[in-house]
């Protein structure tokens, strides 16, 4: 019969390992339980996002008007018309209302179009005067497409009437950039004013703990805040 030796773990170093691994059972619920409100929090900031003039695409080559249109011209001598990042950063995700049909000519100021979101609209003007040529297809097939790339999303293609004198005044590259980032302080003044002597618990649905705007501000305001910002920032 072979000989076994028996050992007493409460001679040995076992009685530290046991009340070691039971801390440790212990210790993580306890852990997981308080860490929950962080891991939310982390995961309601990341998918509201803040709203900085950083994360704002401004593409080169196209000119911007400051009624938060863009326009460039083509190789065929027509221009497509579209709407900018930050508006549609405000708004969040729209929906597209087509007012003009191909072959329609409209002057620089008429109405192109109402994003629609929960009942509550813009209107989009044209940036220049010209004919028709083209509603982008896309759009009226798959409206989030805007969102996810409003620069390749257009809304018109037109052929300009006057081109030159029409987008004298727009922006282009660096100063367009500028531009954005002023646009984007101002509306954060808009807001304040918008809700000045009602509390700042009104604003605290669209800022984060620094003071930043969450993405798609304008998505938590009713039509009235829709149609000031309508006034302030989208009238040419």
């Amino acid at each position: 019969m072979d000989a076994f030796t028996y050992t007493d773990i409460f001679d040995t170093k076992g009685i530290e390992y046991i009340i070691v691994i039971f801390f440790l059972l212990m210790i993580i619920p306890v852990w997981i339980i308080l860490n929950r409100p962080l891991k939310l929090k982390a995961r309601v900031s990341r998918a509201a996002g803040a709203l900085t003039a950083a994360i704002l695409r401004v593409p080169k080559g196209l000119l911007f008007s400051k009624n938060h249109t863009w326009t460039h011209m083509g190789h065929s001598g027509n221009a497509r018309i579209g709407v900018d990042d930050l508006l549609l950063h405000l708004t969040g995700g729209v929906e597209v209302g087509f007012l003009q049909e191909q072959g329609t000519r409209i002057r620089k100021g008429d109405l192109l179009a109402v994003l629609q979101r929960d009942g509550k609209k813009l209107e989009v003007t044209s940036p220049i005067t010209g004919r028709v040529e083209r509603v982008n297809p896309t759009l009226v097939e798959n409206p989030g497409a805007l969102k996810e790339d409003p620069y390749h999303s257009w809304l018109y293609e037109i052929e300009p009437e006057n081109w030159k004198e029409e987008t004298g005044r727009f922006l282009l590259a660096g100063e367009a950039s500028r531009w954005i980032g002023e646009e984007l302080s101002r509306f954060k003044d808009f807001l304040a004013a918008t809700v000045h002597g009602e509390g700042q618990a009104t604003l605290e649905p669209v800022l984060q703990a620094g003071g930043e705007l969450i993405d798609e501000p304008l998505s938590e305001m009713d039509q009235e805040v829709w149609s000031s910002f309508q006034s302030a920032f989208l009238t040419m």
